[in-house]
């Protein structure tokens, strides 16, 4: 097994909480790669969890009358990270259970500690190491570790149960516009640190200033108390710090740095060094408000020209998991004229937001509440807090990240309302020096009048607001002369609008029901003769770059099981709409 040493340039719900808050910068720490073949058993109807084949213990026959009902074989194996719905046609639409194996060699030290450390596994897993349960996590999109410490021998395996059946309960529930990909669909990772070592930090401007860099250091293991060493070369910053008994070590710095700036990313090697451990980081600084109906970054108002993103690889029909992936689909909205990403509908990989940080795109993250929770369930609130938690941990350095956001159209009540407002105090009380948001999609239409009066708006910072005038819902006046009023004082991002159509396919520019390049083209003219009547609309998001593949598209002639609103093809070719919005782009 090869040893590497992993570079940045590269709660979903736990079912029993063993597993610790994932360390801090995983790509940055001594680790080594599980990642490649797998072997694999498809158990739809989840056989092997029970006493009767218990797939988790890995049984041989030893004598003449042993025989097992189950094995591992190189005969039938998966890519890890991938998604298994397109390695395999017949697990093309599977949804249930597949158990993992992996074996690999290791040569663990007495005085050090070892984590197991997956970037995601969609949607629920349990995980046994050396046959030895090891913990189980739920949530298809953050990533989540185990302390293997004392279990590891030389010759080791890695026994995973992964099962993405929908559930009513799950989050997202049980019916959502986009491919449920199963499996191990991120890296996985043997961590190894010191005794004593650096398991989280923060850093950034203090919020609403520019020369003050603040923050804290985590210390777990032995000896928590250890002065721990802050360095930032650039800025001749060296400062020593002490933490307290809990092992957290707070500081804060005068400082002066330049800004990260959308499209100007100026980033600091961080260098955070104890007696023990060190760990190395690129940072960026940057302040980001609201005054008004303005977004401000480093106190100047920006407009957000974006575009929605799906973790999708549509031109091999599978999820995105590398840094070649993210680049292709960042590289993409640079070229559309982007400065700002919405990572749709889940937190994407770590690669996606590192590599943001490095371009200069701004970008919003949101965790999978997508229609139709069960908001009057008492576990919702648990588990989306929990999802919110690992997110902000992962990313919560990455300046990149200027909104977090709770949910994506979620109908009103006061369930709805109670359980968000509460997730929207939660995300401030982890992290106050961003923006929250949420997507809303009941935006009142009559006559040429459109009016947001959603109550969620109370608890937002920013609104977002998707409509699809043109498409789902027809014109009541003519575009231009649609006005648009908001009962509150708040920045107004267009999150979510656009059509469908199949590349190639032309037609009447009038007509919705031929998919016809020419009709998304017209409804993305007629979106944007709209926007100039909105005052306080400080950004656009078109729904989306590329088409996606989906299973609730039934159209038999041009969807094919694919959402076809991608202003690029699923073969990555510019339909006609994707001209509109470059000129719109590029002209601001």
């Amino acid at each position: 097994m090869k040893k590497i040493i992993c570079t940045i340039s590269l709660i979903a719900v736990v079912i029993i909480t063993l597993h610790a808050q994932v360390l801090q910068n995983a790509y940055g720490r001594h680790c080594t790669s599980l990642n490649g073949k797998w072997q694999v058993i498809v158990d739809p109807f989840n056989n092997g969890a029970g006493s009767w084949k218990p797939v988790w213990k890995d049984q041989h026959p030893t004598g003449n009358n042993d025989f097992y009902e189950y094995a591992f074989t190189n005969n039938i194996t998966l890519e890890v990270p991938g998604d298994w719905n397109h390695q395999k046609p017949e697990l093309k639409y599977y949804e249930s259970t597949v158990w993992y194996k992996k074996t690999f060699v290791a040569k663990p030290a007495v005085s050090k500690k070892y984590f197991l450390y997956f970037g995601a596994v969609n949607y629920q897993c349990d995980v046994y190491i050396n046959n030895e349960y090891a913990g189980s996590h739920e949530g298809g999109f953050t990533p989540f570790q185990f302390d293997i410490t004392g279990k590891l021998k030389d010759t080791n395996s890695v026994i995973v149960r992964v099962n993405n059946q929908r559930r009513a309960d799950n989050i997202p529930a049980m019916n959502y516009d986009w491919w449920n990909y199963g499996g191990i669909t991120r890296d996985v990772m043997v961590i190894e640190t010191p005794a004593t070592y650096i398991s989280d930090y923060s850093i950034g401007l203090a919020k609403d200033s520019c020369n003050t860099i603040k923050g804290w250091v985590q210390l777990a293991g032995d000896n928590i108390t250890q002065p721990v060493a802050i360095q930032i070369a650039q800025l001749h910053i060296n400062t020593n710090v002490t933490p307290s008994a809990d092992g957290r070590a707070w500081f804060s710095i005068a400082a002066k740095p330049a800004l990260w700036q959308p499209g100007n990313a100026k980033l600091y090697k961080l260098v955070i060094q104890s007696a023990d451990d060190a760990v190395t980081d690129n940072i960026g600084f940057r302040t980001v408000a609201v005054n008004g109906t303005d977004i401000l970054v480093n106190g100047k108002a920006v407009f957000l020209k974006g575009i929605n993103i799906h973790e999708e690889i549509p031109q091999q029909q599978r999820r995105a998991w590398s840094a070649a992936d993210a680049r292709q689909l960042l590289l993409q909205a640079k070229e559309l004229g982007c400065n700002f990403v919405r990572l749709t509908h889940y937190s994407h990989n770590e690669h996606m937001v590192r590599l943001a940080d490095s371009l200069g795109i701004m970008l919003w993250e949101e965790v999978p509440l997508w229609q139709n929770i069960q908001f009057t369930n008492p576990a919702i609130l648990n588990k989306a807090d929990t999802m919110l938690k690992e997110m902000i941990t992962r990313d919560k350095n990455r300046c990149a990240i200027i909104l977090w956001s709770v949910s994506n159209e979620t109908s009103p009540s006061s369930a709805r309302n109670r359980v968000l407002t509460a997730m929207a105090n939660f995300v401030r009380s982890m992290d106050d020096t961003r923006l929250v948001t949420s997507a809303i999609n009941d935006a009142h239409v009559e006559g040429n009048s459109v009016t947001i009066n959603d109550s969620l708006c109370n608890a937002l910072d920013v609104i977002g607001v998707n409509q699809y005038l043109g498409w789902y819902v027809p014109w009541t006046a003519k575009p231009a002369d649609m006005i648009w009023h908001s009962t509150y004082n708040k920045p107004l991002i267009m999150s979510e609008f656009g059509a469908e159509s199949l590349y190639g396919n032309h037609g009447s520019a009038n007509s919705n029901g031929y998919w016809a390049e020419e009709r998304e083209e017209q409804v993305y003219k007629d979106q944007i003769a709209m926007f100039k009547n909105i005052p306080f609309l400080r950004g656009t998001c078109p729904w989306i770059l590329a088409d996606f593949r989906s299973e609730t598209r039934l159209q038999p002639v041009y969807q094919q099981g694919w959402n076809r609103k991608g202003l690029l093809s699923d073969k990555g070719q510019k339909k006609k709409a994707w001209y509109v919005m470059h000129d719109y782009y590029t002209g601001r």
